[in-house]
């Protein structure tokens, strides 16, 4: 399997050429590095090249790594039924530059790439229809993001009587508590109340 990917990702590579940044075979998986602007070109030539055939989208998703410039990966997932294959295709971008949308090649990428616009602020130029999916109407931030805020001031909740989305004030179910990760079997460097006898 290694084998035939690996020879199809040199002829993607040399059929793309300038398009693609390189490629790689992990894992039972091939994964291309494509330029950002032209993704378009390379989505069509795996679509409809007779080789490739990566006729059904399986996924748009974004990953983080706040510590680079280019800090978001936007990833693409293909399957090819007629070549039994998953190919991956990622693009690196940053918060203000735009990925060229690909739903005029997929349409299926639509509510992906809202998605990934919602929860990571991955912009997407020429899609028709680029707003939140997921989060509420108001909502401040992108919650997928590793800088986002663990908890916040106000929860979000949906108000039967009110027939309507209601901010409030957060209540923590239950206080904080610091855990020692100490081993039972082992027992503690302390003692806990109520075995002040025990350690005699």
């Amino acid at each position: 399997m290694e084998d035939a990917l690996s020879e199809l990702g040199e002829y993607i590579a040399l059929k793309l050429g300038e398009a693609l940044d390189g490629y790689n075979v992990a894992y039972g998986e091939l994964t291309l590095e494509a330029k950002p602007d032209a993704i378009l070109n390379v989505m069509r030539t795996l679509r409809d090249d007779p080789r490739c055939q990566f006729i059904s989208i399986i996924d748009v998703c974004g990953v983080d790594y706040p510590e680079r410039a280019q800090r978001f990966d936007v990833v693409y997932h293909l399957l090819s039924p007629q070549q039994n294959l998953r190919i991956r295709v990622r693009v690196v971008t940053d918060e203000v530059t735009p990925v060229p949308s690909i739903t005029g090649v997929f349409p299926g990428a639509d509510w992906f790439e809202r998605e990934a616009y919602d929860l990571y602020g991955i912009l997407f130029s020429g899609h028709h229809d680029l707003r939140r999916i997921l989060t509420d109407y108001g909502f401040d931030g992108h919650p997928l993001r590793k800088d986002f805020p663990l908890t916040g001031f106000v929860e979000v909740r949906y108000d039967e009587e009110r027939k309507r989305v209601v901010y409030e004030p957060v209540k923590l179910a239950q206080e904080f508590r610091n855990f020692d990760y100490l081993s039972p079997w082992e027992g503690t460097d302390y003692v806990l109340p109520g075995d002040e006898k025990a350690k005699q």
